[in-house]
């Protein structure tokens, strides 16, 4: 029982538990006036964070406005709810890198780290669950008052994987990864993603749920917690599409 209850809390963390349960019908702009992005984008960490906290900030750069991500042996997440869409759309935006982690493995826990991520919220019915996943989601939704997604998917930018690479969560099967850019070659230029939600679902979900649930949120992150290690990454343009 001490194992699963460590479990659930890795797991509520990992697929981005804490998100508000008031949902908005729209994603704000990721960068607003000021220093810091508008409500309802929020930081979330992990259950009871001891570690630091990954720091979002706004920025102006290339005459375009940002979310700045500086990972520094530490891990967050810039979260955005949402009423669930029920047709997923598109989900575009623009990132770039300006510090990449050298010694990332998505493969294994220890290397279990993201420079930048841009993370799909989907609320996947629970019968469609795996049995010993459905017990960790309700100890972990027994845990707190927020909304627990059942799968999230993450596209990341990685340092080492061939683009393409599709794989889960070292730590849970409920948070997948398709990695979308990789090596140095693209460092300090802006690279544009459209993404269509519903085949990378199938595709990466596909072998548990064949019909695409609805999306609950979006969320924006990077960590260095199990490398120990830094990165330096910015996204723009975030928007959620026809």
């Amino acid at each position: 029982m001490k194992n699963l209850h460590c479990t659930a809390a890795v797991v509520a963390g990992l697929i981005l538990a804490s998100f508000s349960a008031t949902a908005e019908g729209t994603l704000e702009p990721i960068a607003g006036a000021g220093s810091s992005s508008p409500a309802p984008w929020h930081v979330v960490g992990l259950p009871n964070q001891t570690k630091p906290f990954t720091r979002f900030s706004v920025v102006d750069i290339d005459g375009r406005r940002a979310v700045k991500v500086e990972a520094d042996s530490s891990y967050g997440n810039l979260v955005h709810s949402l009423a669930p869409l029920p047709v997923a759309g598109h989900l575009a935006w623009q990132w770039r890198v300006e510090l990449p982690l050298a010694d990332t493995d998505l493969r294994k826990k220890s290397g279990d780290d993201t420079e930048i991520k841009v993370c799909v919220f989907f609320d996947e019915p629970m019968e469609k669950v795996p049995f010993a996943d459905r017990q960790i989601l309700r100890l972990a939704r027994s845990r707190t008052t927020d909304v627990v997604p059942t799968a999230t998917l993450c596209y990341v930018w990685d340092s080492h994987l061939k683009v393409g690479t599709a794989l889960p969560s070292a730590f849970t099967g409920r948070l997948r990864y398709l990695v979308l850019q990789t090596g140095t070659d693209k460092l300090d230029r802006w690279v544009a993603e459209r993404r269509d939600l519903a085949a990378d679902f199938t595709r990466l979900f596909g072998d548990e749920c064949d019909v695409v649930p609805p999306v609950i949120g979006v969320a924006v992150g990077a960590d260095a917690d199990n490398t120990q290690s830094r990165s330096i990454a910015y996204v723009s343009r975030l928007v959620i599409e026809p």
